[in-house]
């Protein structure tokens, strides 16, 4: 059983659990005023077990597990079972570090609250887009894009939605949880970069 299986299935059961405990859910839930005034830190981590319903769940894990298994076991092939450790490590860290800058911008809110693994299933696409950039996604099963593509639009979408806030959703967190786990990725296998370049130019039929 693969690490992203054990994750997802972890995740599902603890958000499941915690629909029926409304008093878990706030305990577990990022505020980022508890945080700062009450030194509740592990809300950085038990936020990103948690969902708001069903299909908030069922995405982040879809997503999480599609391309979550091909991160895992391009980094067992390249440093064995320390780079499942880093694997898990690039997750953990898209969570939390996704979150700081709501943290800074809302620690003295005590009406915000945050939950779901959103910054750490976006860290784990991105860093799945570095090793196969030109691989097709499809939304829906109707319009597909090479990943690189889909890249460019996530984060020109992410940047929009969190100027504008139309909803409830932590868009920032998309976006930082992105930058995490391609920055992880890098510095965990440097050559994923020109690997990343050579495989687009290719793809335009520049090389």
């Amino acid at each position: 059983m693969s690490i992203t299986l054990i994750l997802v299935i972890i995740t599902t059961g603890i958000s499941i659990y915690a629909w029926s405990n409304p008093a878990m859910l706030n305990k577990w839930m990022f505020n980022p005023y508890m945080v700062a005034h009450r030194n509740q830190y592990g809300r950085f981590i038990s936020s990103g077990f948690i969902h708001a319903n069903w299909m908030h769940l069922l995405f982040n894990m879809f997503v999480f597990y599609m391309f979550g298994e091909q991160v895992e076991y391009v980094f067992q092939a390249l440093l064995g079972d320390f780079g499942i450790a880093l694997y898990v490590i690039m997750y953990l860290a898209a969570i939390v570090i996704s979150d700081i800058p709501t943290f800074i911008k809302n620690k003295n809110n005590i009406h915000y609250n945050a939950l779901g693994a959103s910054g750490g299933t976006s860290g784990i696409l991105f860093s799945y887009i570095l090793f196969d950039p030109t691989q097709s996604l499809c939304l829906y099963g109707l319009l597909c894009l090479p990943g690189f593509m889909w890249g460019i639009l996530y984060i020109i979408y992410s940047l929009y939605m969190s100027k504008q806030k139309m909803d409830n959703i932590n868009h920032e967190a998309h976006l930082w949880g992105a930058i995490v786990g391609m920055g992880f990725t890098i510095v965990v296998y440097p050559q994923v970069v020109p690997h990343f370049f050579k495989t687009i130019l290719g793809f335009i039929g520049v090389v």
